[in-house]
């Protein structure tokens, strides 16, 4: 199977690299530092470094408080930081900068996996949530590397995914020394692929443990009052195709009631923000966008936040928070992060990259599940007509964001043991 899996990983490759040189039409990024696909990195060959890998941007803030620590307690070792997207590793350098050593993961391809092994020399791999790459794991056992797997997590479509795979993700699993699973039912799920349970621990999720960034509070402050306090503002957050259309049609149904209201919407994607300024302007919005005017004024229904690592000063500066990616089967994206800023939470029906913790939120009133894009106009109407039911929520989705921390610990603790062996 592993034999298979490589010759179809070199017979797709090509198909791969044209869907990079594709997506670097709107955003140039996929264009450079394309070698390091390949394992070819510029800088000093490292040794006995200690390597994290984040695929993007929602894993690099959950991996922030751990590598945080990691510097903390590993002075002495270098500290590598991979991920696969342009956008994660932007934020890798807006978290780090020079502090880290970062570059792309490359292919999971034999001779590219090798060289990045030899230029990166870890004493230590750390895969944050779920990336299985065989030939990168099979790597990592025949040079001795102990290999972790933390903050895991995996979804139930994710295992149906890996089914008709099952035996090749067993082996690759079988050189995991250790995986840090989430949540009770992610760690069943990896028994499921079979994963030795001796090997599986429930640590919880390290993005409850990411600091609360009161400089992001603080600006949330600034801009409320730059766009007053009493005004009614909501925010869509991390967007995706199919959900921005809802969000300005749900804007249009809030705008009858409250004719001051304003929208922030966030789009994932950098390439896709001149799309979704396009559609707000064809619908007759009154439009700004952050690259252009900085923030809104009073007479902008819209605001599209056309740049990336600013979210949580918006969410701050917002009286709700709807998170994408839930309208449309994507799986959510995290709703800790206004969850740890107070602020009621919508989400859609589709959220089973953050379920637990979603259906968390929902159980102590800090959340609101709409059965499709049709409620969302009215759920945030009512929300932002009852500032009290605001209050509520947002303290009870505070409450459950405080008791939860702690994982940082327990996984340093983990990787402290793999250390010492």
């Amino acid at each position: 199977m592993r034999y298979l899996y490589t010759l179809a990983m070199y017979l797709v490759t090509p198909i791969i690299v044209m869907r990079l040189l594709a997506r670097g039409v709107r955003y140039r990024d996929y264009h450079r530092r394309w070698r390091e696909r390949f394992g070819f990195y510029q800088g000093p060959t490292l040794r006995g470094s200690i390597w994290v890998h984040a695929v993007s941007v929602g894993e690099v803030n959950a991996a922030e408080p751990l590598i945080k620590a990691l510097r903390e307690a590993y002075v002495n070792a270098p500290l590598v930081v991979t991920t696969v997207t342009p956008t994660g590793s932007e934020r890798v350098r807006q978290l780090f900068g020079d502090s880290v050593y970062h570059v792309y993961l490359p292919y999971d391809l034999p001779f590219a996996v090798s060289r990045f092994m030899q230029r990166v020399r870890p004493r230590l791999a750390i895969i944050v949530e779920t990336e299985i790459w065989p030939n990168l794991y099979f790597a990592c056992k025949k040079r001795g590397i102990p290999l972790m797997i933390v903050n895991a997590r995996l979804s139930e479509r994710s295992l149906r995914g890996y089914r008709p795979l099952q035996g090749l993700v067993r082996s690759a699993l079988g050189c995991v020394r250790q995986i840090a699973a989430q949540s009770r039912t992610d760690a069943a799920r990896y028994r499921l692929l079979g994963v030795e349970p001796a090997r599986i621990v429930v640590s919880g999720n390290l993005k409850f443990d990411m600091p609360v960034p009161y400089a992001a509070v603080q600006a949330g402050e600034e801009l409320r009052r730059k766009w007053g306090h009493l005004r009614p503002v909501w925010i869509a957050g991390s967007t995706h195709e199919g959900e921005e259309l809802p969000v300005l049609e749900a804007h249009l149904q809030v705008l009858k009631r409250l004719p001051d209201a304003l929208l922030l919407i966030a789009p994932r994607h950098p390439e896709r923000f001149r799309l979704v300024e396009s559609s707000v302007r064809s619908l007759g919005f009154s439009m700004a966008t952050r690259s252009a005017d900085r923030v809104p004024s009073a007479a902008h229904q819209v605001f599209v936040i056309d740049a990336m690592g600013e979210l949580m000063q918006f969410y701050a500066a917002a009286d709700l928070a709807f998170v994408g990616g839930s309208l449309v089967p994507i799986g959510g994206h995290n709703v800790l992060e206004p969850a740890a800023l107070s602020r009621p939470v919508l989400v859609g029906p589709h959220t089973f990259n953050f379920e637990e913790i979603t259906l968390t939120l929902i159980s102590e009133g800090a959340a609101v599940r709409l059965a499709d894009a049709s409620e969302l106009g009215t759920a945030v109407l009512q929300l932002l007509r009852d500032a009290e039911r605001r209050k509520s929520m947002g303290m009870h989705a505070r409450v459950v964001f405080d008791s939860e921390r702690g994982a940082v610990q327990r996984v340093m603790e983990l990787i402290d043991k793999q250390l010492q062996e």
